[in-house]
């Protein structure tokens, strides 16, 4: 099914052995409350308990620990809003490799100072008026530092398709995986790994409304490039999917849905209070579809979601708590 795929599931083998004693194993979560609303057994796969605090960790270490001698010299740069930073900083510094990071001037403050905590030096662009890969190439220019993707790479899209394969794994006969949709790193990594280990296993993405770049390239047959989006769910604040992202996302998952901010914060409130589980909204989007009841056949299923994270601001997490 995936030769002529950019990634393979012994891709995502190999990513996991490189990550073995150094990645969190992230626990498994359930809520009979939740189970409850939706009429579905769900199994929380919590990445808001990885190193730094999301999956990202797991791509950025997979990819960093391969590169040749001349290239970790060199140096590496990667833009990012906040998740990939820090997974990228981290990985550098425990492989001992000099980090420069490229944030929009709004990206979670958070995020900017825990980019900074783990030793990477962090420079600022309006994500407004500057596109991500011009303005990490012209980083790059001056020591011709080794940029780093965010989604649109095999050894990245590998790294982030381990979490899937712990989740297999650890829970048997799950019908269907949801992924929250940003480049589509996770869930390209996510398909490969659910369809070789359970071809009949449904796999799903879920974008917010504000940036639905995927549900109008899937319909389109070819990757479109959307405004800024605006949404509170910083880490999916894509434009176009990647072109690797898409040649396995638009050929082997089953459908990508989207759903509103509204329904992405009463999903945080809930994790946050009922499960007492820290996400960021990003984090709680597949939630938020099974929870509005935008996957429409959910009730009776067994369901495994990827929360991807849990880095949020305290004052963006205050307001939502308060609803």
């Amino acid at each position: 099914m995936t030769d002529a795929l950019p990634i393979s599931f012994d891709d995502v083998l190999a990513a996991a052995g490189r990550l073995e004693g150094v990645a969190n194993r992230t626990p498994v979560m359930t809520s009979r409350t939740f189970d409850e609303m939706t009429g579905a057994t769900v199994f929380f796969k919590c990445e808001n308990y990885q190193r730094v605090g999301a999956f990202k960790f797991r791509g950025a270490y997979n990819h960093l620990s391969t590169l040749p001698p001349d290239a970790r010299r060199r140096g590496v740069v990667a833009a990012s809003s906040g998740n990939h930073a820090q997974g990228v900083a981290l990985s550098a510094r425990l492989l001992g490799i000099p980090c420069t990071i490229l944030m929009p001037e709004d990206a979670p403050a958070s995020k900017a100072a825990a980019t900074r905590g783990y030793g990477a030096t962090v420079r600022t662009y309006d994500r407004l008026r500057d596109l991500p890969e011009v303005v990490v190439r012209e980083a790059a220019g001056p020591t011709n530092a080794y940029v780093v993707p965010s989604f649109d790479d095999p050894m990245i899209m590998a790294g982030q398709g381990t979490a899937a394969l712990e989740l297999m794994r650890e829970v048997p006969e799950l019908e269907l995986v949801i992924t929250p949709l940003g480049g589509g790193g996770l869930l390209s990594g996510t398909v490969t790994a659910v369809k070789a280990l359970s071809p009949n296993t449904r796999v799903m993405g879920v974008e917010p409304e504000g940036a639905d770049d995927w549900v109008l390239s899937l319909a389109a047959g070819e990757r479109v490039l959307i405004d800024p989006p605006t949404t509170i769910a910083d880490g999916v604040r894509t434009r176009q999917p990647g072109l690797l992202t898409f040649a396995v996302i638009s050929r082997l998952v089953d459908g990508v849905v989207t759903v509103s901010d509204a329904a992405i914060e009463e999903a945080t409130r809930f994790m946050v209070l009922r499960m007492k589980t820290v996400v960021e909204p990003t984090g709680a989007i597949p939630a938020a579809a099974l929870m509005s009841g935008r996957i429409a056949d959910a009730a009776g299923k067994r369901i495994g979601v990827i929360v991807s994270g849990g880095n949020v601001d305290a004052a963006v997490l205050a307001r939502i708590l308060a609803g």
